[in-house]
């Protein structure tokens, strides 16, 4: 008996430590992303389905500390030393993290989203096309703007390409129309700096009758700005993505329109894709290495369609 009840015991240990060895041998995958923002909570929906479809692996939804490049770098010099698997990451600045890049490549599948670095060896580059996007934001404004305009735009990192290929895509659209696009105000994510840029444009710039806020967080603190000054509907105003104050103040005719893209689909397709690739099937990249899911407009029409998606989505 008692020989019985310790053989018992030896087998619940045995138990007990393969089932510690087999979630640590779990392959992890990490999806980062640039800065703390609402912006990415679809994203990190998007994971938690991909979750649910890969129980074979842990995936992870990781912020940097501030949205540097520097820390961005740290962070995953910190996942590739953990054992991470594969990382997806929307880069603060690709041009000048081409190195590190090439150096997290050479560990793990590295692939980008939102904000790609073709010249690093990144695998594959999943998100919308930003210049794609940057048009749809510019025929919004020629459709608003009959007669012309002067606009200025508001964005967090000047030199990310998602940036620069926003705001050349809408200079592309307004082209031959009357609308100018005279500047764009950076303000490398800090929320109280974004809404300050508004605030200061609207004392320097009153010839300014558009605005154009190219990263989601960018609309509605010129929405709160414009409240406070009582310019509200005064001031022509083109929006990216979908907070809820750029939704709402697209209800309610505010906001002239927003293009949205689809986070949710980043997370949940690039989870997979890098599931994909670590069990050598990379037939989903293609040859150009860009996969593009498509950017959407929101107008007064389909705004309420368009959020009722949103809340099944984040519910799940």
């Amino acid at each position: 008996m008692k020989c019985s009840r310790m053989l018992t015991a030896a087998a619940v240990i045995l138990a007990a430590t393969t089932g510690s060895v087999l979630a640590q041998e779990k392959p992890s995958l990490a999806f980062v992303v640039n800065a703390a923002s609402d912006f990415w909570k679809l994203a990190e929906a998007g994971v938690k389905k991909a979750q649910g479809e890969l129980p074979g692996y842990d995936l992870q939804f990781r912020y940097p500390a501030q949205g540097t490049a520097a820390l961005q770098n740290a962070l995953m010099d910190d996942l590739v030393a953990a054992g991470i698997d594969g990382i997806m990451i929307s880069s603060v600045d690709p041009k000048t993290s081409i190195g590190a890049f090439n150096r997290i490549a050479a560990q793990v599948p590295l692939f980008t989203t939102d904000s790609d670095a073709p010249d690093s060896n990144r695998i594959a580059y999943l998100g919308s096309s930003n210049t794609a996007a940057g048009v749809q934001a510019g025929e919004i404004a020629v459709k608003a703007l009959p007669s012309g305009g002067k606009c200025m735009g508001f964005v967090g990192f000047l030199e990310a390409d998602n940036a620069k290929e926003r705001i050349a895509g809408f200079r592309q659209a307004v082209k031959g129309s009357g609308i100018e696009l005279i500047d764009v105000r950076g303000d490398d994510v800090d929320f109280p700096r974004a809404r300050s840029n508004v605030d200061d444009v609207l004392v320097a710039n009153p010839d300014v009758n558009c605005m154009v806020g190219f990263y989601s967080y960018n609309p509605p603190k010129i929405y709160e700005a414009l409240k406070a000054a009582g310019k509200l509907g005064e001031i022509t105003v083109i929006a990216f993505d979908e907070d809820p104050i750029t939704l709402g103040a697209v209800k309610e005719g505010s906001f002239a329109g927003t293009v949205v893209q689809d986070p949710f689909e980043w997370g949940y397709r690039g989870m997979k894709l890098m599931a994909n690739h670590l069990q050598g099937d990379k037939s989903g990249v293609p040859a150009d290495k860009l996969i593009i899911v498509p950017t959407k407009v929101i107008l007064k029409e389909n705004v309420d369609s368009f959020k009722a998606e949103l809340t099944a989505r984040i519910k799940g």
